[in-house]
Formats: structure tokens, sequence, C-alpha cells
């Protein structure tokens, strides 16, 4: 069975959301802009809520609509990106140069009336950082389909809607996909969080306060055991805070790419806090994640993680700007308790470097990753290079492509 404290912290803390201050969720994010006499114009933003972005990518500003009728106007917008990655010390399997399609997705929503959706269809890859390089096709196939995200919202008043179906996860302070984020690849943090929830979920917000409660299956699990909850307090136009959690209340044997056993079975905690002033936005953020003993599925001790971030990002101008990333984390347990392996090796831990240049112009454009990943008490087979034996790792992302 699960801990019963774990469990209980869990719990705890999403009776807390509804007092507790936030950033915003996954369906009504606010972002706020600071823009002074001096200040770089921030570009121009697509209309739609969906796909969400960080910056400094955006859809186009004018998406292709149609009026149909009593689901008023729908909306449709996409993005096609390929991507190069070269990389030194790559596991057996993976290879050193490399080239794939990033993205080849179109999205198609309405946002208007009592009864909304938003679908989300085609192929996609999720790289990150630290871990050895899956082609798109096998990503798509091995993940959330070719069709990772879609719901049904109903949205009865602009303060409250429940969704259902396919959702973007509440938990943490990226988002899934390469063209929503600062950087190409995804963080060391990311690798320990949920990414698309089966489910239904209710979002209210009011004022500067907004919160999510979600019951779902966790990383892609099958079983709804699962409950994750967001609430966000904007604090001025230029700071928020959030806090997230979500925990299994029960327990789930599988385990695949998109639902790693030890993780489906742990409960997670973010807080997070986004401060923007003109050009800059920067985005610190802290994370503990918890996998209690269970027996029954192998885990005949406890293990967990700590871990901090920041992300930073500077626009030059409405088509240049430069992005930052830089993690630790750090995992306990040992392998001679049976705790599971969650890093490169039971108690071992990293931190990683992250800059990204990006240019747009238009529906046009291009941005380079250049990363470095260093881990420490690695267990051999766990890291990186042929043998699992090497400690670092640097890499190079190029992907360019078209947003509309």
């Amino acid at each position: 069975m699960v801990n019963k404290v774990g469990l209980s912290l869990t719990l705890a803390s999403l009776a807390l959301l509804a007092t507790s201050p936030a950033r915003a969720d996954n369906t009504t994010q606010t972002t706020s802009t600071s823009v002074s006499a001096t200040a770089t114009p921030a570009p121009a933003t697509s209309p739609l809520p969906m796909p969400q972005m960080a910056g400094p990518l955006g859809l186009d500003t004018t998406p292709y609509s149609f009026n149909a009728g009593v689901l008023n106007k729908i909306y449709i917008s996409g993005v096609a990106s390929a991507m190069g990655i070269a990389q030194d010390h790559a596991k057996a399997g993976d290879r050193s140069y490399r080239g794939d399609v990033s993205n080849a997705q179109v999205f198609i929503q309405n946002t208007q009336g009592p009864v909304q959706f938003y679908l989300q269809a085609g192929a996609y890859n999720l790289p990150t950082l630290g871990t050895p390089y899956l082609r798109t096709l096998k990503t798509t196939t091995d993940t959330y389909g070719y069709l990772p995200q879609g719901y049904l919202k109903y949205a009865p008043t602009s303060e409250f809607n429940i969704m259902a179906g396919k959702l973007p996860t509440l938990i943490g302070d990226e988002y899934t996909f390469t063209f929503q984020n600062m950087n190409i690849e995804r963080g060391l943090l990311w690798n320990q969080e949920n990414k698309v929830n089966r489910g239904i979920q209710g979002n209210y917000s009011t004022g500067p306060f907004s919160l999510s409660l979600s019951l779902n299956d966790g990383f892609y699990s099958g079983k709804y055991s699962w409950v994750t909850g967001l609430a966000t307090y904007s604090i001025d136009s230029n700071d928020a805070i959030a806090f997230d959690a979500g925990g299994n209340t029960s327990h789930s044997d599988r385990n695949s790419v998109a639902t790693p056993l030890p993780q489906n079975n742990s409960s997670i905690y973010n807080l997070m806090y986004t401060h923007t002033d003109g050009p800059w936005t920067i985005n610190p953020y802290l994370q503990y994640t918890h996998v209690p003993e269970n027996a029954g599925l192998g885990i005949t001790h406890a293990a967990s993680t700590y871990g901090a971030a920041v992300l930073t990002k500077y626009s030059f101008d409405q088509n240049y700007s430069l992005a930052g990333r830089a993690e630790y984390i750090d995992s306990r347990g040992t392998a001679l308790d049976g705790a599971p392996n969650l890093l490169y090796g039971q108690g071992s831990r990293a931190w990683s470097l992250t800059m990204t240049p990006t240019y747009q112009f238009n529906m046009f454009f291009g941005r380079l990753d250049a990363s470095y990943t260093r881990a420490f008490r690695i267990t051999d087979g766990d890291a990186f290079g042929e043998n699992g034996t090497q400690k670092s790792q640097g890499r190079l992302m190029l992907e360019a492509g078209v947003m509309f």
C-alpha cells in the first residue's frame, strides 16, 4: 500500500490550495509584462489560450478561423519543425549525431460559449536533458499517441469551467512540447514530473487567485488514482507565485516510457515564482518528490529527490532573444536497501546548464540549445557513455520551422 504519511501530506497540501498563493494554471494562465518607456516592445501574441507558450516563440497572431454555427468560431493553428542533435558520451543504442522531425502538429479549438473543445494532433518529440534520444515516431507511439492532448470544456461562467479528456499536466514549471518552452529540451526536474493526464479537471479564478483540481491517471497509467492541484496568486503586474502538488492515492504496477513505475507511485510538490520586467522573465522554482516503500511493487525502501531550477529569458527585440536554465537535483536512497533509481543510480545527483538563443520572424523560427549535464555518485551502467560510466554529457541541438 502507498505510504500513509506521504499520501496524507499530498492530500493536506491539496486541501490548502484554495488559500495558497500560486501561479496561473493550465487553463486560466495570466502572464504579466511591465512595459516602460525604455522597455523592449513585447512581440504580439496569439489570441488563443492553447497551446500555452512560455515564449519566446509564439503562434500566429491572426490564426485561421471559420464560423461553425452553435460551436461559434473554430480556430486552426499548428507547428512544423525539424531538429538536429550532436552530443558526446552517447549511451549504447543512441547516436552522437542525428536529425529528426521535432513537431508536425495541428491545433483545433473554439474559445467561446459554454461548450468548448481543444484538439492537438500529430507527431512530436520530447527531448530531455541527460536521457538518451528517442526517435520522433517512437516517441509518439510509445507515449501519448497522435492525439496527445484533447478535451471538452464546459464553461458556464467566465470564472469556472470543467474539462475532461487528455489534459496538460498541472505539475511543474515547463510545458511538454519543444515549441512551448524557452529551451528546446526539457530539464532534469521535468523528468520527475508527469506530462499528459487522462481525467477530469475543475478550474476557478477570481481576481488575482486561480485554482485547479484534477482527478487523473498520473503518468498516463490508465488508472484514475492520482489527485493533482495547482493554485496561483498574482502579486502584481510583474510577479506571481504558485504551488502545485500531486500524488497517487493507490498504486499501479504499469511500467513504460510514459509510465515509469517509481514516479507513477510517487507524490510531488513544486513551489514556483515568476517575475517579468520589460525584456526580462525570471522563473525560479523548487521541487520535492517522494516514492514510498511498496514491497508489492518491488520498492523495499523509500526514495526521494530534491531539486531547484532557474529559468530566464531576455528579449533583445521582437525577433531576437536569449534564454537560460540552471538546475540541480539530488536523489536519496540506496540500492542495498532496495530503493528505486530516480536519476543516475540510487543516491546520485546532477546539475545542468542550458543556453538557447532564438530568432523568430513572422511564422519562421530557428534556435540553438547548448547544454551541459554533470552527474555525481553515479551507479556504473546508469549514467552516460557506451557503458553508462561517464559522468557528463554535452549537447548541441538546432530546431527550425514554422508556426501558423
